[in-house]
């Protein structure tokens, strides 16, 4: 079976065509600038990238360009479309409405739509995603992954803010969380390295990038995570502000005069690392600044190291005990330093690491915890749009 994996914006379209038996990748790309003038299409199969310019006013354009790449041309990997089985999309936001993966239908659009409130930036994109496809594909079955399920195991008391019930019941008002997809495929990508079932595992994820989320997960099911109604919350990011005293933005519309845009666009874009370093939202140029002395960035740094331990306690304390720390994500998988200050003095929580395999990179999962200590640290490579891949074969297969 072979499953053709979707992720759109509002003017983008990535994608990857995986073949389910043996998992392989047989082509990805990416569409950019979708409804703008200059858009083009970025085909990779293998080590071999072809960048081409071509007009997409819309999403559909942009679909029958993809199919074009796949089937003709020196970037062919199927003869024919009829050669996929299915089209799995990434959902950003679920809401309490999708709990797990569902099959693509007039019905599941228009919900996914009513949502779009909660995620204005990412459910219309999908739902132009859906849509295109149909357009393109036809009858071919499509399948709905959301990055909030994972999350909806989570119990009243982790995902409920304090504020008058009815605004959770009129408006939605409570934490979701995100990343989903990548916390379930590293949490089960662990729990099959260290040979035990998830049900039997206290795991604690790390999604760390230009956005961040750790997930407690306990018995294969999420019981707490950082983000919250939407990916402001939780640690310090790239460029959003994580976690802070409530009352801050309406004391800065005080102060300021400024509009709840104008708020909004500076917790979510000046904000995070680039917000207190004045450097970069890019962990790499932070380091380089930190390392030339830049207190700025010192602190930045120190900051991001500080909440990811301290969320880590937190959540072992919520579990009541842990079997294994995983770090994934871009700035997880390939920065030693942040996880040599996290793992620092967490001998008492029975995390240690090994610093000589702490510095190895490129696996897809490297074990860097420190002999005889009992909770394993590993760093794992995430892979959602192979999680989707499953799910969407899973759905399919059953039909």
């Amino acid at each position: 079976m072979k499953v053709l994996v979707i992720n759109c914006g509002s003017s983008s379209l990535k994608y990857q065509l995986i073949d389910m038996d043996g998992e392989k990748v047989l082509c990805k790309g990416l569409c950019e600038r979708i409804g703008m003038d200059g858009s083009n299409i970025t085909h990779k199969v293998g080590d071999k990238k072809w960048t081409v310019n071509a007009p997409f006013p819309t999403h559909t354009e942009a679909f029958e360009k993809v199919v074009e790449m796949m089937t003709t041309g020196e970037g062919k990997v199927i003869d024919d479309v009829s050669e996929i089985s299915a089209i799995g999309h990434r959902g950003v936001h679920g809401g309490e409405k999708f709990k797990e993966s569902a099959l693509v239908t007039d019905e599941l659009i228009k919900t996914y739509e009513s949502l779009s409130s909660l995620a204005p930036l990412h459910n219309p994109a999908g739902v132009l995603g859906m849509k295109a496809a149909r357009k393109v594909f036809g009858d071919l079955p499509n399948v709905m992954v959301f990055d909030t399920a994972f999350h909806s195991t989570m119990p009243p008391k982790a995902y409920m803010y304090a504020l008058p019930y009815e605004f959770y019941e009129k408006y939605g008002i409570r934490r979701y969380g995100f990343h989903g997809t990548s916390h379930r495929y590293v949490s089960l990508a662990a729990a099959e390295y260290m040979g035990r079932r998830p049900e039997d595992l206290k795991i604690i994820t790390c999604h760390l990038g230009n956005g961040s989320s750790i997930a407690a997960v306990d018995g294969g099911k999420v019981i707490d995570t950082t983000m919250g109604m939407t990916p402001t919350a939780g640690l310090i990011m790239g460029t959003r502000a994580g976690d802070m005293d409530p009352a801050i933005p309406s004391y800065i519309m005080e102060q300021t005069g400024m509009s709840p845009k104008e708020i909004d666009a500076i917790l979510n874009k000046q904000s995070g690392l680039a917000g207190v370093s004045g450097v970069s939202s890019d962990k790499r140029d932070l380091e380089a600044a930190a390392d030339s002395g830049n207190e700025r960035a010192i602190l930045a740094s120190d900051m991001l190291n500080y909440q990811i331990k301290k969320t880590i306690g937190a959540y072992a304390a919520a579990m009541g005990g842990l079997d294994c720390l995983v770090f994934t994500g871009g700035i997880g998988e390939n920065d030693d330093f942040l996880r040599s200050e996290v793992c620092k003095n967490m001998e008492f929580l029975g995390i240690s690491i090994d610093p000589r395999r702490n510095k190895l990179r490129g696996l897809d999962l490297n074990d860097i915890t420190s002999r005889d200590f009992k909770v394993k640290t590993l760093v794992i490579a995430t892979n959602e749009e192979l999680m989707i891949a499953r799910d969407t074969a899973a759905i399919v297969s059953a039909l």
